[in-house]
């Protein structure tokens, strides 16, 4: 048996040809041969800029919070450091180990089903913070599945895609799996109140089936369909109580003046401390805000820390190394192996720059707050964790695909 792809000759171009499915899922291949001969050094080495930039800014923004907290200065920076040495060897890790290993029916659809039902258990028996139960407490860590979910999405949506390709007239080979799927994610995610991954899912699923090939036909009947199930799903969650807290985050939006007391308290300060910064920054470390002015100032706000200490200049330059690394990433893409990297590359690659691009717009005022980290700066052990790791994914595919060494 054999499918009908699109897949690249030596000399880069474009050819169709028959290649047997039982080939292209591949068994777990570990490669150890030389990292810096393999992967993309100039991602790599814009991946270790964001990285040493980020603990150092979450170092400066946490000191206060870090006294206050835990009586010592360097408590959240010495835990960041330690989430980050996890994270570089689970990402030197997963540059080696091929990344077809997802690309099989029972890894993918066994990956996306436990962490489901992981999001489903936080939901009900989770930890919660501020009427959110998005956390599963193990006793040394609190672990958030739902980042972990973002990756069983991703890879889920590339392998359906990937295998049903050639079957993309017929609109119940894509439009249906991927519904039910997209549903599914948002229906849990709405259970716990995490409105931002209902967002950041929602972008991810409808890029990645625009980069897929998908007739226009059928992804605008996609499309359609989506937007019915979510208006549905949405207007259900409300009738629970799940988001009645939107209105007010949409009028501290609109008027963040409004009760700088109480709930916009938030995003006060942190226009306060954008607005503080200048051209060029109170300096390293100096920041006012961060002495408890700015609640979350380690994790959600830390780029207004940025603005405050480094002004417009630094914050420019964190705009600009995120769109860099947005840029790199389609080019990685767009040079992979083959339609599963292509697409699983490109999901990632969403995933992170649409974090950075609404957080930031949170941090300004520019989008209503929805708790959205900021990748690499924010604090948190989980969501470091796992994003290197989608960076190892990154790095094996550039390794294996047609980029220039």
């Amino acid at each position: 048996m054999a499918e009908k792809g699109i897949y690249r000759d030596r000399d880069g171009g474009l050819t169709l040809k028959r290649q047997p499915v039982a080939q292209a899922r591949k068994k777990l291949n570990l490669n150890f041969r030389s990292i810096r001969s393999g992967v993309d050094m100039p991602f790599l080495i814009l991946l270790l800029v964001l990285l040493g930039f980020g603990v150092l800014m979450m170092f400066s923004a946490s000191y206060a919070w870090g006294l206050n907290d835990a009586g010592d200065g360097y408590f959240y920076a010495k835990k960041q450091l330690m989430h980050a040495g996890i994270g570089l060897a689970i990402m030197l890790f997963v540059s080696v180990l091929d990344y077809h290993f997802f690309q099989n029916t029972w890894v993918c659809y066994a990956f996306f089903i436990v962490m489901y039902g992981l999001c489903i258990y936080a939901a009900f028996f989770g930890s919660s913070t501020a009427d959110a139960s998005r956390w599963i407490d193990l006793g040394f860590v609190q672990f958030q599945p739902s980042e972990l979910l973002k990756v069983a999405f991703i890879v889920i949506f590339a392998y359906i895609m990937a295998v049903n390709f050639p079957k993309f007239d017929h609109w119940k080979y894509c439009v249906i799996p991927f519904t039910v799927i997209m549903g599914l994610t948002v229906i849990v995610l709405g259970l716990q109140r995490h409105l931002s991954a209902v967002l950041i899912i929602g972008v991810i699923g409808v890029s990645m089936m625009f980069v897929s090939g998908m007739p226009a036909k059928t992804f605008w009947k996609f499309i359609g369909i989506l937007a019915a199930v979510a208006a549905l799903a949405l207007v259900g969650l409300m009738l629970i109580g799940k988001f009645s807290y939107i209105e007010e985050r949409l009028q501290g939006w609109r008027n963040p003046e409004a009760d700088i007391q109480n709930s916009t308290w938030q995003t006060y300060n942190s226009l306060v401390a954008i607005g503080s910064g200048g051209w060029f920054g109170l300096g390293f470390g100096e920041s006012r805000q961060k002495f408890l002015y700015l609640p979350e100032a380690q994790n959600d706000f830390v780029f207004a820390i940025i603005c405050e200490e480094l002004g417009f200049v630094g914050a420019l330059v964190v705009v600009v190394l995120f769109v860099i690394f947005v840029l790199r990433g389609f080019y990685i893409a767009s040079n992979a192996k083959d339609r599963f990297g292509m697409l699983v590359a490109a999901g990632i690659t969403i995933q992170i720059g649409l974090q950075a691009f609404l957080n930031i717009m949170v941090a300004s005022n520019s989008f209503p707050n929805t708790g959205i980290s900021l990748p690499f700066f924010s604090y948190g052990g989980t969501a470091l964790i796992i994003q290197l790791a989608e960076m190892g994914i990154l790095l094996n595919i550039s390794r294996q695909g047609h980029i220039k060494k």
